[in-house]
């Protein structure tokens, strides 16, 4: 147990904090939209009801789509763009061993499966991973709208105005605002990431590179 906890070790932890800072949100979450209930002569709310309203939905996959569109872009950024100096980049002077055609590589029964298989199957694995995240991103994009519109239309049925559709609430500068405000922030995140790692090092960090190699050195 322990050498599997040690070998997932990464995965784990992030998953921890995950859980942990989830259910603080919605706990703080429910307690926050209960008092803005209350404020406007309406019932407080418990923890399961608010799982269910756009509030809810709209706060989570606001952000959740925002992480799925950085990395998502951020995988396929690296793929054709370099930063010299960063370890976040691939080497500029040499080929990296991303870039090798796995149909000309020696295949050893260890090798996954569709590279294995070969054919359609191959050329979706390939990018399977950039499939994977725009795939959320996009999954995330819509619940966020899902939710977005929900609570928009409450507001709009306290004020006596009329709701609006799904494909109108995409229209509105709110729902824009809410997504520009989140990818932004993410992109810039990335941006310091890139150029700090020419310069600075954290010591054995894989997302840095040696503590004493040169900062024009580019890559791992």
């Amino acid at each position: 147990m322990r050498k599997w906890a040690r070998e997932h070790g990464l995965l784990l932890a992030n998953t921890g904090l995950f859980l942990a800072f989830f259910v603080g949100m919605v706990l703080s979450g429910a307690a926050s939209y209960s008092e803005d209930q209350q404020a406007h002569g309406q019932p407080a709310v418990s923890v399961l009801q608010f799982l269910g309203t756009g509030a809810f939905v709209e706060a989570t996959f606001e952000n959740w789509e925002s992480e799925f569109l950085q990395m998502g872009m951020y995988v396929v950024l690296t793929v054709f763009l370099f930063q010299k100096g960063s370890s976040e980049s691939k080497p500029m002077d040499r080929k990296a061993p991303q870039d090798q055609d796995p149909r000309e590589a020696s295949v050893s029964s260890a090798a996954p499966w569709p590279v294995r298989r070969g054919g359609a199957v191959l050329r979706l694995y390939e990018h399977s991973l950039s499939i994977l995240f725009f795939g959320l991103f996009l999954a995330s994009f819509l619940l966020h709208a899902a939710g977005g519109v929900d609570e928009y239309n409450q507001d709009q049925q306290a004020h006596g105005q009329p709701a609006i559709t799904f494909l109108q609430y995409l229209g509105t500068s709110r729902f824009w605002f809410e997504s520009f405000q989140n990818w932004q922030s993410e992109f810039l995140a990335v941006g310091v990431l890139v150029g700090a790692s020419v310069y600075l090092r954290e010591k054995g960090s894989p997302e840095s590179k040696p503590v004493a190699e040169p900062h024009y050195q580019t890559g791992t």
